[in-house]
């Protein structure tokens, strides 16, 4: 009898523990059957873009026709010709974006830059040094990118240990591209920016949440039951329950790993903007409690995993402080920022840099009598007269942009050039390089 008793109660215990799991389960099949209902059930997933994640094609032949097709008749020869979604395909058969489509990006990049993460120092096929990790993971390369990228295969947390604030006021960026096709069972990307009050903490905000910590939830699925759409949810987290903020379906996010797309987010005290790549997905101004304290940045992925979907992100950035570029420029006469990107060894402005010039831009509007000399800096990388050289090409190609695509008068910007000869960051790391590649802007 006594055996029976002590079965019973094990079974009861069980049964205790396992309902709140069973029931999340069951809520989150039932979510996803929804969404699948709200499309067109028979529409069909993107094809295969022909790319493994190794970099190796699975039929260079095919992919190299393919390419010639689309070359352009006239012009730059390493383009395809732009889409309608303002895409451009370069001779890598990588997958950008035309600097007009971000007309409408208002992101503009923290003050000073802190981390920059691009897993340049990790050996590829090990999980980076300084992340920890409940699952796995490994450090990849992918073709047509000039970086290295972080894999996240399977459900688990993923912490980068480095990232120990999240101040009122801050801006965090990253590159994501993923396997394609992508199950839509499978489960989202979860952006996770929380309070720990110990590291250690990080493996408790896994899909089902056992911790009582507070945080922010922002989570992105590529497919929206396979019609290649996108779909991104924002939640606060406290208590252990969700509380659903808004939700919404993203058309320029597809499943395809010549895709990459570029998350933004832009915390201001209670309010947090969302962008994926020039579109703004999110902007809610009571997203984060008043006063709340954040520390620590968790990707997540949950339950309902195939084995064959896959995330990678690289180009990790976080900057901290509100921009303050009229004060800075007009009344301390000197305005530096890391927010003008460029492609690697390249004076091409990447278009996620719009934002920023936008914003010069329009100080230079207001003022109309100022002029200002652009001055251009690299990291010590490479060749000191090379980076000299295209130092100078980088503040040229900026005066361009705000000339071109902003209405400025040229005569009010004169350019230059110092290379890696003034330094403001160490060049043996990372974030020390990220923080050196910047443009100046001094008032004249």
């Amino acid at each position: 009898m006594k055996w029976f008793i002590r079965i019973s109660i094990a079974s009861l215990l069980f049964l205790i523990y396992t309902i709140p799991v069973h029931s999340q389960l069951i809520k989150d099949l039932q979510k996803r059957a929804e969404w699948k209902l709200k499309q067109k059930a028979n529409q069909k997933v993107d094809d295969a873009i022909g790319k493994t994640v190794d970099g190796k094609p699975k039929n260079k032949e095919t992919s190299a026709k393919e390419n010639d097709k689309s070359k352009k008749k006239a012009g730059d020869p390493d383009k395809t010709e732009e889409k309608e979604t303002g895409a451009v395909t370069d001779s890598k058969g990588t997958s950008t974006k035309s600097f007009k489509s971000y007309s409408k990006f208002d992101f503009v990049a923290g003050e000073k830059l802190v981390v920059y993460e691009d897993f340049s120092k990790d050996a590829v096929g090990d999980f980076p040094l300084h992340w920890n990790t409940n699952a796995g993971g490994e450090v990849v390369t992918v073709e047509g990118s000039d970086v290295r990228w972080l894999k996240l295969p399977k459900e688990g947390v993923f912490h980068p240990e480095f990232i120990k604030d999240l101040p009122e006021n801050f801006t965090l960026e990253f590159d994501l591209i993923c396997t394609n096709p992508f199950s839509f069972y499978s489960t989202a990307l979860m952006v996770n920016m929380v309070q720990l009050n110990e590291p250690s903490e990080f493996e408790n905000w896994g899909r089902f949440i056992r911790s009582g910590n507070k945080g922010a939830r922002f989570s992105i699925h590529p497919t929206s039951a396979g019609n290649g759409s996108g779909r991104l949810e924002f939640f606060w987290i406290e208590n252990r329950k969700e509380s659903m903020k808004n939700e919404v379906d993203v058309s320029q996010f597809h499943a395809k790993t010549d895709n990459i797309a570029h998350i933004s987010m832009w915390r201001q005290n209670q309010r947090m903007r969302i962008y994926v790549d020039e579109e703004k997905v999110f902007d809610l101004p009571k997203a984060i409690p008043p006063s709340t304290k954040l520390n620590a940045l968790l990707f997540t992925l949950g339950g309902y995993h195939d084995k064959a979907d896959h995330y990678l992100i690289s180009g990790l950035r976080l900057a901290v402080g509100a921009p303050d570029t009229r004060h800075k420029l007009i009344n301390e006469g000197k305005y530096s920022t890391t927010g003008i990107l460029f492609d690697v060894n390249s004076d091409k402005i990447k278009p996620e840099s719009y934002g920023t010039l936008k914003d010069l831009a329009s100080v230079l509007k207001e003022n109309g009598v100022v002029k200002v000399k652009v001055i251009g800096h690299t990291d010590s990388d490479g060749d000191a007269g090379n980076n000299m050289e295209l130092s100078k090409k980088r503040a040229s190609a900026v005066k361009a942009s705000l000339v071109n695509d902003f209405g400025i008068e040229a005569g009010r910007i004169e350019t230059d050039g110092k290379g890696a000869s003034q330094p403001v960051g160490d060049n043996a790391k990372a974030e020390g390089k990220a923080q050196n590649r910047r443009v100046e802007f001094l008032k004249q």
